[in-house]
């Protein structure tokens, strides 16, 4: 039985979600009791507005969002890429299409059925902010689950339908009564919260004490 249960909030196009699940993983491989710990990925959607089926070159949304000229996105993009550096990430934030997450994220879910949410989670987030793919076409997220064994055909009649939007809509819900309203947001053991992309040692920290709480508990 688990001491320590992670809840995690997530956008699989948001570059600091990517780079605090590396500082969190950093964080469990020197965790005296990272066998104890147990992670639970939540969907979020940093933009719910976006337009289905709209792609925009991530550059021009960043650029009309903040109303920055590119030079100031440039240099925006590359602060967060050297910092993914750091954690071993090659971000290629001038190839990223900015999207609609709700396919991706249903998709998430459906792999969760499968035992393989959170390595869903990080294929998608490789996907978008490594390899430059369109994470709301629908023969990329077949493709992708299939890469981790998921049937081709499973993942067509979710896409073909709205299965799992219901989910998605229920952790959306869930961070907002929480008071999330950015990501990546950790919850710990439903009592601590930890938002953004903390230091590993801060992560190592929170864990140690939410554990000792827990065994004083007992």
């Amino acid at each position: 039985m688990s001491t320590v249960r992670i809840d995690i909030w997530s956008d699989v196009v948001c570059p600091w979600c990517y780079i605090g699940k590396r500082r969190l993983e950093s964080a469990l491989a020197r965790f005296e009791h990272a066998d104890e710990v147990e992670l639970h990925w939540h969907s979020f959607q940093l933009d719910p507005s976006h337009p289905k089926g709209h792609r925009e070159p991530s550059f021009d949304h960043l650029a009309r969002k903040y109303g920055a000229a590119p030079a100031q996105v440039r240099q925006m993009t590359q602060q967060v890429t050297d910092l993914a550096a750091a954690e071993g990430l090659t971000y290629a934030l001038d190839k990223a299409i900015s999207v609609n997450t709700i396919d991706a994220h249903r998709v998430s879910h459906l792999a969760a059925q499968h035992g393989l949410g959170a390595q869903m989670h990080e294929r998608l987030l490789s996907a978008h902010l490594v390899e430059g793919e369109i994470v709301d076409d629908p023969d990329t997220l077949v493709r992708l689950a299939a890469e981790l064994g998921i049937p081709e055909d499973e993942t067509r009649k979710v896409l073909g339908s709205d299965a799992y939007a219901d989910a998605v809509e229920a952790d959306i819900s869930e961070a907002r009564g929480l008071g999330i309203t950015g990501v990546p947001f950790f919850v710990l053991n439903r009592a601590y919260g930890v938002s953004g992309a903390q230091a590993a040692d801060t992560f190592l920290s929170a864990l140690r004490t939410v554990r000792s709480e827990a065994v004083a508990a007992r």
